[in-house]
């Protein structure tokens, strides 16, 4: 017989549905604005000037952005004029597209992103603590996913009937239900020690970054999360731009396909890799994650069939599902009982955001001097770089998996499973 719905599987639950709505309103500001910039006479050159100010300001706050979100307990406030600021951000884009307003709005979109993600990561753990975050982490990704997958379908028909405009005001829309979602999640429920990290119920003084510093694993892990992004990031910009050389007009679509397809995998999968991260640990999932997107880089060299090309983004799926999820339960890991999981979580963004920006200036190069095959072997070479720091210097960091899985608390476990 089924049990009632407790309080805290009724704010997970809402949690859940936060994030499917917070993949809406960030896919409606993301991957569009280049092309939305483009239909307004921005030439490339002004297009990447604005899209680099945008990447510059999320790496530059990620950090402190960690340290912010562990140090306060209104984290529903902070959310929520994250979320207000970002939508500010949209209603900005919908005017005359001056560089003051561009910049502006990309100020304001980067800089509350990246409160956005982190601070439901911590809210989760909040409620349902460390032995459940895993599983849970697992269905707010798959979540996300399922969000971005109906955004980019949705987007991509209002664009094409209404013109690219539209798309920030369906962002902006979606911000209501992303709110009532926001405010459906109790906030008793919230353990806002264990939100941050720390064991104990009490409040805590957190130890400092430079504990963290001395954290030999955490920085090798980081150092090969700098790695796959540096890899990573340039290989489906660079397929595009490949393609529409030859036919410009089948480029957007397939580069549609292969986000679906990437999104959908990571929906399907989500779930799945984080019961299995609780179950078997992190590095088995972590060395295939990582160990796919060489071969995805040489896959790229050897054919130019859409069909094929858009089938090899289910690698890019995979890599970035294990990424996504399991990354942040290393941080989890490392950082227990410290009182800083999201200032590490910060670092590790910072980390990815260096290592994706550094990615396309690399892949760039290459193509120049060297052609594109090339470029995806480079990446490839990175990619495989990555995998051997991860595999040489990064351990298990899930001490006991099975002790760690059985210590659900039983009132979560009801609903947490997908079949």
């Amino acid at each position: 017989m089924r049990r009632p719905i407790t309080g805290k599987q009724r704010s997970l639950r809402s949690v859940e549905w936060l994030n499917f709505f917070l993949a809406d309103v960030q896919t409606g500001l993301g991957p569009f604005l280049a092309a939305y910039l483009a239909s307004n006479a921005w030439n490339p050159g002004r297009v990447g000037y604005a899209l680099t100010f945008g990447g510059l300001v999320g790496v530059a706050m990620q950090t402190p952005a960690g340290a912010v979100i562990d140090s306060t307990h209104r984290k529903r406030g902070l959310l929520a004029t994250s979320l207000a600021v970002l939508i500010a951000g949209a209603f900005l884009l919908m005017g005359h597209l001056t560089s003051f307003r561009v910049y502006s709005a990309q100020l304001l979109i980067a800089g509350s992103g990246v409160f956005l993600g982190p601070t439901v990561a911590a809210i989760t753990l909040g409620i349902a603590g460390a032995g459940s975050f895993d599983r849970q982490f697992g269905r707010n990704q798959a979540f996300n996913s399922a969000g971005n997958v109906f955004t980019a379908l949705l987007v991509a028909y209002v664009s094409y009937k209404f013109g690219y405009r539209a798309i920030f005001a369906i962002a902006a829309l979606f911000a209501i239900p992303a709110a009532i979602s926001l405010f459906s999640v109790d906030a008793t429920q919230i353990d806002y020690a264990q939100a941050r990290g720390s064991v104990q119920k009490r409040e805590v003084k957190a130890e400092g970054l430079s504990a963290l510093l001395e954290d030999r694993v955490l920085l090798c892990f980081l150092a090969a999360a700098f790695l796959f992004h540096l890899a990573n990031a340039a290989m489906l910009p660079q397929l595009g731009e490949m393609l529409s050389k030859d036919d410009p007009k089948a480029a957007a679509p397939f580069m549609s396909a292969c986000v679906i397809v990437t999104q959908l995998v990571i929906a399907l999968t989500a779930a799945w890799i984080g019961r299995r991260a609780s179950a078997n640990g992190r590095k088995p999932l972590l060395l295939l994650g990582f160990g796919v997107l060489p071969i995805r880089g040489v896959l790229y060299t050897l054919t130019h069939a859409a069909g094929a090309l858009i089938a090899i983004q289910i690698l890019d799926g995979v890599a970035n599902a294990v990424f996504g999820i399991v990354s942040i339960l290393v941080i989890k890991d490392r950082t227990q009982g410290t009182g800083r999981f999201n200032i590490a979580a910060g670092a590790l963004a910072t980390m990815v955001g260096i290592g994706a920006a550094t990615s396309t200036t690399i892949g760039g190069l290459l193509i120049q001097r060297l052609g594109y095959k090339a470029s995806f072997l480079g990446l490839a070479a990175i990619a495989s770089l990555a995998f051997t720091l991860l595999w040489l210097a990064v351990p298990e960091t899930l001490a006991a998996p099975t002790a760690n899985s059985a210590s659900i608390p039983e009132d979560l476990l009801t609903g947490l499973d997908v079949e």
